[in-house]
């Protein structure tokens, strides 16, 4: 056996804890686990030191359309990401040509390189040999119904709905990993549980995933937002004849009603997971949380119309008041919550990284105002980092991450001059505050949560472990020094410690930079 490459005098990360062992690689796989002997050809990666762990599969991800960009592949690379879940929220580019999620997710997950149509199989094939990491998809219910029944509300007719079902079932069939909605967002907030469910039939005909962003937030609705999910799992698996796992997005709520609520799935006979990243302010869409649904579901001319026109400005202003103030999550203060991450007009770059309080008051103008013209100026395309009422301590959250439902995710936005610094962080903060700082997890439980389970959640084959057969998506990670860099001050900072990241077995980051090789691949459901 010759042209290996082997890491050699380091720590592998197995169930049972770090075990001394050296690891050869062979093309895309692992071929040996071990005291393994030299060979003449051999490629020697000094690991001494060191911890030998699987690739981190981020279970929630915005990067579907950045995987060519340098920057962000290098940020994830020295988080330890070697693969990412996208189509996430219900909306993203394919089925379709793309533009739906271009346009209305423009500030979340910006314009696809290369996709411009030809459906889930393309936009697979759009990463094949051309991105340092690999990238799972999930049929996004939003772009699907936009497909079908384009921006009105209201329910869809049967024939809508097995429209709808055939465009999921052609995904499923070209690899998709599952289902994903945004029940928040446009036009994910117009689906009814029973779409939905009729929506997941293939889903769990082919034994994927549906995975939620639940509906009308997540702190005081958590309980309903599972119970809709039960409901739809229930459904489906009726009309299927087979199960339909469950997945929830960035669970984040009072740790006590986190753990109540999925063993309440898990006591329903409901196959559950969820992801949760590890920090307390979360990020979304400037619209979301203050224009009304029927204004986030207009075209960018018509909204930037209604935005603008006189006559109607005031009615809107009042109404949009009126949301922020009610929302359980916002309230009276929510000048203050909300930070603006990005937008995109740059006469207003200045206002990046500051509360819409702050940056109203240097423009001398009603926080509403401000907001309102941020969005007619951007053309809609802003984002903002969102604070919460009562954060919560490391503790509470190492409380949520030990439960073995937990997947590692970032929920990481890149776009904008000011994102939230979980697209750069988490998984390295994970490491270290977790790991090293409060050790309410071992190496063990970080392999467990941030690669074997994901890569069992969504049918990734033999990837999320250190073992002879598995393909090689392999870390080299530094125990004392691994360690978020990103911070709300500064969010684009480099994570440190994972300087060393093989993909499919070939060197991606050396040293802490990248190599160059593209060696990532769109992964298919069941493959590998």
């Amino acid at each position: 056996m010759s042209g290996r490459t082997v890491l050699r005098g380091g720590s592998v990360v197995t169930p049972s804890g770090p075990v001394r062992a050296d690891v050869a690689i062979v093309g895309a796989t692992i071929a040996e686990v071990g005291d393994v002997s030299a060979l003449p050809d051999d490629v020697v990666v000094d690991a001494t030191g060191r911890l030998i762990l699987p690739g981190f599969i981020d279970a929630h991800s915005h990067a579907d359309g950045l995987l060519r960009d340098a920057d962000v592949t290098t940020a994830l690379l020295r988080q330890g990401v070697t693969t990412i879940i996208g189509g996430q929220d219900g909306i993203s580019y394919a089925p379709g040509d793309g533009a739906y999620a271009s346009e209305y997710f423009a500030a979340i997950n910006g314009p696809h390189p290369a996709y411009r149509g030809g459906g889930v199989a393309a936009l697979l094939a759009s990463v094949d040999g051309a991105s340092p990491l690999n990238a799972g998809y999930l049929v996004p219910a939003g772009t699907v119904r936009f497909e079908v029944c384009g921006r009105r509300s209201g329910p869809a007719s049967a024939d809508e709905r097995a429209q709808m079902a055939d465009l999921v079932a052609q995904g499923m069939s070209e690899g998709a990993l599952g289902l994903s909605t945004g029940l928040d967002y446009v036009p994910g907030i117009f689906q009814d549980a029973d779409e939905i469910a009729a929506l997941c039939v293939p889903v769990a005909a082919a034994g994927g995933v549906y995975v939620s962003h639940m509906r009308g937030g997540y702190e005081n609705n958590t309980a309903a937002g599972i119970t809709e999910m039960a409901e739809i799992s229930r459904l489906a698996a009726a009309d299927a004849g087979a199960p339909l796992p469950v997945h929830v997005s960035h669970l984040h709520a009072d740790a006590d009603i986190v753990l109540t609520q999925v063993d309440t799935l898990a006591a329903e006979g409901v196959d559950a997971t969820f992801d949760a990243y590890p920090y307390i302010r979360g990020c979304t869409l400037l619209g979301m949380p203050l224009l009304p649904p029927e204004v986030s579901a207009l075209t960018v001319d018509e909204a930037v119309a209604r935005l603008t026109d006189a006559a109607g400005r005031e009615a809107l202003r009042a109404m949009c008041v009126q949301r922020a103030s009610n929302s359980p999550s916002l309230g009276p203060d929510w000048p203050d919550m909300i930070t603006l991450a990005h937008i995109a007009a740059s006469e207003h770059d200045w206002a990046h990284g500051l509360t819409l309080r702050e940056a109203s008051a240097r423009a001398g103008a009603d926080p509403m105002d401000f907001a309102l013209d941020l969005l007619a100026a951007s053309r809609m395309e802003s984002s903002a980092v969102m604070a919460v009422h009562n954060p919560r301590p490391a503790t509470e959250l190492a409380r949520i991450f030990a439960h073995p439902g937990h997947l590692g995710g970032s929920d990481g936005i890149f776009i904008g001059k000011h994102p939230h610094p979980r697209a750069a962080g988490s998984f390295a903060r994970y490491l270290r505050e977790f790991v090293r700082e409060l050790g309410t997890w071992s190496w063990a439980d970080a392999v467990a949560h941030l690669s074997a389970r994901p890569a069992q959640r969504f049918g990734l084959g033999r990837r999320g472990v250190i073992e002879a057969g598995a393909v090689a998506d392999v870390l080299l990670v530094d125990p004392e020094t691994v360690a978020d860099g990103a911070t709300y001050e500064n969010p684009r900072e480099l994570a440190t410690g994972i300087d060393d990241v093989f993909v499919a077995g070939v060197r991606v980051l050396a040293g802490g930079e990248p190599t160059g090789a593209a060696p990532g691949r769109g992964l298919r459901r069941g493959g590998d």
